[in-house]
């Protein structure tokens, strides 16, 4: 028991100074119980380590959630000059397309010819180095995350919902859709 005369350590009255009064258990001289009011503060010791703990997961999962981000940002970062290019791409396809075959061989044309499909194929090496690749789509199952059906197609040749027909090429770059491919549907005949 503390004698009521001597001063309060000073040391004590600081460490009590922050613990409400209710929880100060006073012995019969009025002073506090000392084990209470330890237990108090090693409770409020653990509750500041446990807000610690949190504290220190979010900034984690912040530092985690702002990695993926930059990666996200390197990876897709071409996204809108890619699709911006792709019609410069069906362009090129279009034009080696309204070729006729008997002008390929045209010793007047054969140079031209041969320096859009050169260009064709230089356009799809660097789509490919920059992740970006044709979606298949004729004779594969309608696939409504890659494809859009723009049209039915009556035939028996074709099980009903495959690709029969592709009016534009769809694109990816690397594991999302930059360009959905526009095609016909089979469809039973009436």
């Amino acid at each position: 028991m503390i004698d009521n005369d001597k001063p309060r350590d000073e040391a004590v009255e600081k460490e009590l100074a922050g613990v409400p009064e209710e929880l100060l258990d006073r012995d019969e001289g009025g002073e506090p119980g000392l084990e209470e009011a330890l237990g108090a503060l090693r409770a409020d010791l653990e509750a500041a380590q446990q807000d610690m703990l949190y504290a220190k997961a979010e900034v984690q999962n912040v530092r985690r959630r702002m990695e993926k981000d930059v990666q996200d940002a390197r990876a897709y970062a071409a996204t809108g000059f890619a699709r911006d290019i792709l019609s410069v791409a069906d362009n090129l396809t279009r034009a080696i397309e309204a070729i006729p075959a008997e002008l390929h061989e045209d010793p007047r044309l054969k140079a031209l010819v041969t320096g859009i499909e050169a260009t064709q194929r230089e356009m799809e090496k660097v789509f490919a180095q920059h992740g970006i690749s044709r979606i298949a789509s004729v004779g594969l199952p309608l696939d409504p995350n890659q494809h859009q059906a723009m049209l039915e197609v009556p035939t028996a040749e074709a099980e009903p919902g495959t690709v029969v027909q592709e009016m534009q090429s769809g694109w990816m770059i690397r594991d999302r859709l930059l360009r959905p491919a526009m095609v016909g549907v089979a469809k039973k005949p009436d």
